[in-house]
């Protein structure tokens, strides 16, 4: 059997974002998402983060800044035993027509193609019908956090809640 993954948004997903993430202070995880994230690794997932950041080709942040936000995430991730094997980011503005943001899948197939993932077996987890667009687009299951209605295969309330699907369609 070839590799699970599961892509994930970054922010409403496993950070707020009651307002723009320009800066690592901006940054403020969900709780309860590194024990998610643990969750999936100890299940043998590869978990992926694949995100839409817009602020950088807007001139809100630099690609340093995002650098330096991803990894104050990861380390505050893996105080709860959680690894993330990737991110990858769009850093282009909204309507530039590039290739990689979503609702495109490019970042999702490029991920699934460099490690070995089995796409049909793998969930795309986000919070926009974008990240749900990319995901089927890719060939993922996909799971909304919010509310419907939403063409997303399930819709939960959380990451902890996306998690507990994944685990329970596994079986």
């Amino acid at each position: 059997m070839k590799q699970r993954a599961v892509f994930l948004d970054r922010d409403g997903v496993i950070n707020d974002h009651i307002r723009y993430v320009n800066t690592p202070d901006d940054l403020i995880l969900f709780p309860g998402a590194g024990k998610a994230l643990k969750r999936l690794r100890d299940a043998n997932f590869r978990v992926f983060v694949v995100t839409n950041q817009g602020g950088v080709g807007l001139g809100y942040m630099t690609e340093e800044n995002l650098q330096a936000i991803h990894q104050k995430m990861k380390e505050e991730l893996a105080r709860e035993g959680a690894v993330i094997d990737e991110i990858v980011y769009c850093p282009h503005r909204p309507h530039e027509g590039c290739a990689c943001r979503k609702p495109n899948p490019t970042m999702i197939i490029d991920l699934a193609k460099r490690y070995g993932i089995d796409v049909e077996h793998s969930f795309m987890v986000g919070d926009r019908e974008t990240d749900i667009e990319a995901g089927l687009k890719a060939g993922t299951k996909t799971i909304l956090i919010g509310k419907g209605p939403s063409q997303a295969d399930y819709v939960v309330s959380d990451l902890g809640h996306a998690v507990d699907m994944i685990l329970a369609e596994q079986t």
